[in-house]
């Protein structure tokens, strides 16, 4: 058996496809999508990123803004900055880029942020409405594992799905997402790891994701025949890209492994204009 790559890019493809559609509809009504970007300081790594979203959103005709805040700025001032985007109606989604400088508090700052504009999913509030299964504006890269995994085909409903890893933003709302599907979720993390019970859950289960950051963590090995095998870990490793799983054994044992780098990562900047879409038709009603 050698397993089918899940490639994110022509999912994506299809999903830009349809929300061409509806920025053409909501530009009928004079209306186009705007996304706020905001960053504190400098990052690297954000820098990057804010480049991605800026060309994806271009392409879309989704208006694309950065703003750039001084590093010694405090948490009193960034939170009014985010107000004066919360009451603007023309602002519709906003984006805090992490990390914070040293000693912000993460949590206070993404609360801050309007929920019905929080197209990266961080609120409480959108965290919530994906455990309670309730529509929002879920993470960006928990929606991307999703859809891989629903791009299988494969009806979910009693399979047994194990997501190592547990951060808010992925491993915690990819399980939800599942559990909503009638999936039956097992949650692994550190403490999985430590009493040694990794491989016994890695082993029985037929869709499993890895959101851990660490490379190669999970031998091909452990993979189940024919599971759907999700990696969302990106890590650098001697001037190369590697997954939380061994990839080339893991592939003569999965039906189905979303390849690392060319998975979760093309999706995941399209589903964060699809939640500023979501998000502007949402706050104008069209």
């Amino acid at each position: 058996m050698t397993a089918t790559l899940l490639k994110g890019a022509p999912i994506a493809q299809h999903i830009n496809e349809q929300l061409s559609e509806e920025i053409a509809h909501l530009s009928d009504h004079g209306i186009t999508p705007c996304l706020v970007s905001v960053q504190v300081g400098e990052d690297e790594a954000s820098r990057i990123y804010r480049n991605q979203q800026e060309k994806k959103a271009a392409a879309l005709g989704i208006t694309y803004r950065r703003l750039d805040l001084a590093p010694d700025m405090t948490e009193g001032q960034l939170a009014k900055q985010i107000h004066g985007l919360n009451i603007d109606p023309q602002v519709h989604g906003i984006i805090l880029q992490t990390p914070l400088p040293k000693g912000m508090d993460l949590n206070a700052m993404q609360e801050a942020i309007d929920p019905r504009k929080d197209v990266d999913g961080v609120t409480q509030a959108n965290l919530g409405a994906v455990m309670a299964g309730r529509p929002g504006l879920y993470p960006s890269t928990a929606l991307s594992a999703y859809e891989l995994i629903l791009s299988t085909g494969v009806p979910l409903k009693g399979k047994e799905a194990v997501v190592i890893g547990r951060s808010a933003i992925v491993g915690k709302p990819v399980s939800m997402l599942l559990v909503n599907q009638r999936v039956t979720v097992t949650m692994c993390h550190t403490g999985t790891q430590s009493a040694g019970l990794l491989e016994y859950h890695v082993n029985r289960a037929e869709i499993l994701v890895v959101a851990t950051g660490q490379p190669q963590l999970v031998p091909g090995a452990w993979v189940r025949e024919g599971a759907i095998v999700i990696d969302v870990g990106i890590n650098y490793v001697d001037n190369a890209i590697v997954g939380d799983v061994a990839a080339e054994a893991a592939l003569e044992r999965a039906a189905y492994l979303s390849p690392v780098p060319g998975g979760v990562g093309p999706l995941t900047v399209t589903m964060l204009m699809r939640n500023t879409v979501q998000a502007t038709r949402s706050l104008t009603g069209f």
